[in-house]
């Protein structure tokens, strides 16, 4: 089925000065371990026809319809520039439109050596792989734009690492995503100082990424550019706001890891905060936190700054500062009104709004309470007569025990109170709603995810694997 699919050549034809072609592995061992039905209605398939084989020959054995293409880019990793990067792991095996009318990506992790590879095997572990799917479901069932696993096929080989116990079993992953582009794609060819590929793959981008800024009116490619990089900026603040409401840090956003469609991707050691620390670190190699989950808007607002180097060969580096200072502006109104959200509301006047956050944060912070733990208790306890009585606000729930964590309740309990009063009784019920949807049970914290993939590796019971990414899918 996937060999049917109409692939497009959109960046093969802009030529071998953005990548190489590259054979893929081949492994002695094919087990489809997940197969990610949800994604297949957008490429119009019916997942009644395809079948595991399909996905087996596709993406395990690479039986592929076009040539395999490992992306060039370099990238600034922890501050520091890398002019050794490139895809060492990974190809594009293909794009494909979706019948929303937009182009997709399938790019695979962990199918073999490339140019890029430097040294090492080009493989990904099972567990790996295992973590990365947990992590994309987890991230867009909360609203997080992300890129998703199609497919994870165990490959039969085992493999030494020295993060996880070895030797480990092995497999490929397949990512769908709007876009393989990165920050680092544009920093290589500045490295070059080649104006021209910068201004070819711009070009592309907004061509095909950014396609609503090309008008009869806006003929000037430049002003394109200008208003493409004030977009983007955007769409970065965005999703800086979606990862810290949804607790999510990803732990590694060197440039090479942003996207250039100000989409999420390529999960490494991401965590998810227990509880409300800023200096949460999800990687253990970050020895000084940069990449800490408090530090994440910052980091992204630094990466777009870094991007303006290269940009700044096509593009007036004043027009793309001025596009830049709206980030803090755009990344508190995105990140209030997505914990407005969390907390069942759909807006909240100012000051009471801000107030509201602010308290919120501040008694999260204080008690060390389980993040998650806090917005699903809210939801599940959330009744309409809170409009009525803030004694009954919590009255139900073991969750805050200590005499301190009650004082530190008792000004939020009052604010939240006084917010209920501002709506009708009919409100109460979206507000109920809201908080179910936006607040699931199911928190995808380490020690679950650790509890998954011990029944994998002591059992091979996927089982619980499956259980879970149900959760995951149903919000529960």
């Amino acid at each position: 089925m996937f060999l049917s699919l109409d692939y497009e050549t959109a960046l093969e034809s802009l030529g071998y000065d953005y990548f190489d072609e590259v054979p893929a592995a081949e492994f002695p061992a094919h087990i489809l371990r997940f197969r990610n039905d949800q994604l297949l209605p957008l490429l119009g398939l019916d997942s009644q026809d395809v079948t595991d084989t399909d996905f087996i020959q596709a993406f395990g054995k690479f039986v592929g319809v076009r040539p395999f293409l490992a992306l060039r880019y370099h990238g600034y990793q922890f501050g520091e520039y890398n002019s050794r990067l490139g895809d060492g792991r990974g190809f594009l095996y293909g794009q494909v439109r979706g019948t929303d009318g937009e182009l997709y990506d399938f790019g695979t992790k962990g199918s073999g050596t490339t140019p890029y590879s430097r040294g090492a095997d080009g493989r990904l572990t099972l567990k790996g792989g295992v973590r990365e799917v947990l992590a994309a479901e987890a991230l867009h069932y909360l609203g997080v734009r992300t890129s998703r696993c199609l497919s994870l096929i165990e490959t039969g080989e085992q493999l030494w690492r020295g993060d996880e116990p070895s030797p480990t079993r092995s497999s490929v992953m397949v990512r769908f995503s709007r876009s393989h582009i990165r920050f680092g794609t544009f920093e290589r060819l500045y490295y070059f100082k080649r104006r021209d590929l910068i201004e070819k793959l711009l070009n592309h981008v907004i061509d095909y990424y950014y396609s609503h800024l090309i008008s009869t009116q806006a003929e000037d490619r430049v002003e394109q550019y200008v208003q493409f990089y004030a977009e983007l900026v955007e769409r970065v603040a965005k999703l800086a706001a979606q990862w810290m409401a949804a607790g999510f840090c990803h732990a590694v956003l060197n440039t090479d890891n942003m996207s250039i469609t100000g989409e999420s991707f390529d999960y490494g050691p991401y965590g998810f905060i227990p509880t409300y620390n800023p200096l949460f670190t999800a990687a253990y190699f970050d020895y000084y936190g940069r990449y800490s989950y408090g530090n994440q808007p910052l980091i992204c607002r630094l990466n777009l700054e870094m991007l303006q180097q290269p940009l700044g060969m096509v593009i007036p580096v004043g027009d793309m500062e001025v596009g830049l200072g709206q980030f803090d502006g755009y990344y508190y109104n995105y990140y209030r009104q997505l914990m407005l959200h969390k907390l069942g509301f759909e807006e909240v006047n100012e000051p009471e709004g801000n107030d509201l956050l602010k308290l919120t944060l501040e008694f999260l912070q204080k008690s060390q309470i389980g993040y998650h733990g806090f917005f699903a208790e809210l939801a599940q306890q959330f009744d309409p007569i809170w409009r009525d009585d803030v004694s009954k606000i919590f009255s139900h729930s073991s969750f805050f025990e200590s005499t301190e964590e009650q004082l530190l309740l008792g000004k939020w309990q009052e604010l939240y109170h006084h917010v209920l009063q501002n709506l009708s009784r009919d409100e109460l019920e979206n507000v109920a709603w809201r908080l179910r949807d936006k607040n699931p049970k199911t928190a995808l914290l380490r020690p679950l995810i650790e509890e998954v993939w011990k029944a994998i590796d002591q059992e091979d019971n996927w089982q619980p694997f499956y259980e879970l990414v149900g959760k995951l899918q149903a919000k529960q």
